[in-house]
């Protein structure tokens, strides 16, 4: 890695991009503003995030790279990053002037807050570097105009009222960003059904293989990881498409395959259990109760 850059403070990122600190733990940061990037040769720079940072950029800026896969970036998208995220950035030869806005703010403003106790539940700060958020051009402006809301409250001072407008500003923000991403799910419906498609494809392969005695029992992360995608991401698709969560269409899989197992009465209910990855046969026995409404055993009596 050639560089590394901290965002840690938000006076440090403002006089990094021109901008005017009007509050110590919140920026709109209007890039236009900021010098011209010149980095004199092509080059990578590591973004380590220690606040929230919501960029919609309106140029090509150097491609970002979070983890292993490339941000499916462009005009009119916007990208979503954590304290304790860190994303590269392959930074290009020729000088660029950046262009577009972003919000940035410190944890501790939000400390104490209903947004506070509940950002973790804005799943796209989880999202992997594919997932970013294509908005349209009434979207983009619905943005721009709670960036413009946060703006001119900064701009007021600091005083008893401050904290609570800004964050609730900022919480508008996130639950629009979060219908857009509803949105997107629709719009992009056959992708999401391909996806679908694979993953029972790939439940159905991993029952039939030896990887629950392997691997033990499917996770949402292993089948997410397998598709590329965040298992936040994959939690939230499967749920728009089929109105049940992840783990629990895997547990319906493992449940029908159990079925038909417990059929073969050459197998003993604890080998059987073994076979769909479980540790101890008891675990078996209570998840099979709990979702069919008796046990392997009885199961296999009334059958």
């Amino acid at each position: 890695m050639d560089r590394k850059y901290r965002i840690s403070s938000i006076s440090q990122y403002n006089a990094d991009n021109n901008q005017m600190t009007l509050h110590p733990l919140v920026s709109v940061v209007d890039f236009s503003k900021a010098a011209e990037r010149n980095w004199g040769e092509a080059c990578k720079i590591r973004f380590e995030y220690e606040m929230y940072c919501i960029y919609l950029k309106d140029v090509k800026c150097g491609d970002i790279r979070y983890g292993r896969e490339y941000y499916d970036y462009q005009a009119g998208t916007l990208v979503f990053f954590a304290p304790g995220q860190i994303a590269d950035y392959d930074m290009p030869a020729e000088p660029y002037q950046p262009i577009g806005h972003g919000l940035v703010f410190h944890p501790d403003l939000i400390h104490g807050t209903t947004l506070g106790k509940m950002i973790q539940d804005y799943g796209f700060f989880s999202y992997k570097s594919n997932e970013a958020l294509h908005i349209s051009d009434d979207e983009r402006q619905v943005v721009l105009d709670c960036f413009a809301k946060i703006y001119r409250e900064l701009k007021q001072g600091v005083d008893k009222h401050s904290k609570k407008l800004i964050v609730s500003n900022i919480e508008l923000f996130l639950n629009y960003c979060e219908r857009y991403y509803d949105r997107q799910f629709i719009t992009r419906e056959k992708v999401n059904h391909g996806i679908l498609a694979n993953f029972e494809e790939m439940l159905n392969d991993y029952f039939h293989s030896e990887k629950p005695q392997l691997l033990g029992l499917p996770s949402v992360s292993y089948f997410a990881m397998q598709l590329h995608l965040s298992a936040n991401y994959f939690g939230d698709l499967i749920k728009k498409e089929t109105g049940k969560t992840a783990l629990e269409y895997i547990q319906i899989k493992l449940i029908d395959t159990a079925k038909e197992r417990i059929f073969d009465t050459s197998k003993s209910i604890s080998e059987i259990s073994y076979e769909l990855g479980f540790k101890y046969p008891q675990h078996f026995t209570r998840l099979f109760k709990q979702k069919v409404g008796v046990s392997p055993v009885e199961f296999r009596g009334l059958n």
